[in-house]
């Protein structure tokens, strides 16, 4: 055999074992990425992802928790009925309590007012909006939910809906729990929300402060959220106004975008009526 052949021979022979080690790669992610409609494959896919999470760096502590998951059918079923975003914005205002809202909003923001004052001169933020999105929320903190978030994140994660967004909050909950900022017991709402101001797991790696069953926290948080995501102070945050985009960033939903900018502004102007619109 000539050098030119052996040296060819041996391009081959590379060649293919390169296309075979990429041909098992894209195999196994496939694998990994299998998603799932129903309770029947959840537990195949928890051993899958967590020896993926294992190969990404994740320890055994969340490894552990998210072995011990359950299939979340009543987030699945949450997940499926959303139906309140659709509503007309005065029909949604009146099905989330907003007078109550910006009643006691109102108030809040007398006896709590060295608390605003304190997050709006760090973050630019004013107290209306903040108490507006608490408020809807979770009620002021009355309703923050009895899910176990990380079964709620991970059966949203393997379902086919929305998998990659919910892939992704599944690894920032497991890095909290890694942290032991959250653990596996962690209580939440129907999507794996949070605190008194409903954080996702994403988020509390981006803007929490300090533990967000706490109200100061938590506002100061939802205020670092805003400002990241261009809040200017004294700017207007209304429909149209430069502020309103941060807002939009929070939630997707229109409805709910002018629920907050309208509640929001009845508070911080106080007096009056407390009849939004």
């Amino acid at each position: 055999m000539t050098k030119g052949r052996t040296v060819a021979t041996a391009m081959i022979g590379a060649t293919a074992l390169l296309f075979s080690l990429i041909s098992m790669s894209l195999i196994s992610m496939v694998k990994a990425a299998q998603c799932g409609s129903s309770p029947g494959g959840f537990e195949g896919w928890k051993r899958e992802f967590s020896a993926e999470a294992q190969g990404k760096g994740i320890g055994q502590t969340a490894i552990a928790a998210l072995m011990q998951t359950n299939y979340a059918s009543a987030t699945i079923a949450a997940d499926r009925s959303q139906h309140s975003f659709s509503l007309s914005l005065d029909q949604f205002l009146a099905k989330r309590g907003a007078a109550t809202i910006v009643a006691r909003g109102r108030s809040l923001r007398q006896s709590q007012a060295a608390m605003f004052a304190s997050i709006e001169q760090r973050y630019g933020v004013p107290p209306g909006p903040l108490i507006a999105i608490w408020g809807m929320e979770t009620g002021f903190g009355s309703q923050r939910g009895n899910q176990n978030m990380l079964s709620s994140i991970a059966t949203l994660a393997y379902d086919c809906r929305r998998p990659e967004f919910f892939t992704d909050q599944l690894y920032a909950a497991l890095k909290l729990i890694d942290r032991g900022t959250l653990s596996g017991a962690t209580r939440g709402s129907m999507h794996g929300e949070v605190g008194q101001t409903q954080f996702m797991p994403k988020n509390i790696l981006a803007y929490g402060t300090g533990n967000l069953d706490v109200a100061a926290n938590a506002l100061s948080a939802t205020a670092n959220f805003l400002k990241a995501h261009g809040w200017r102070a004294g700017a207007g945050y209304q429909p149209g106004e430069p502020n309103f985009a941060a807002i939009e960033a929070w939630n997707a939903a229109g409805v709910y975008q002018k629920a907050i900018a309208l509640m929001g502004r009845q508070i911080d102007q106080g007096g009056g009526s407390a009849a939004v619109r």
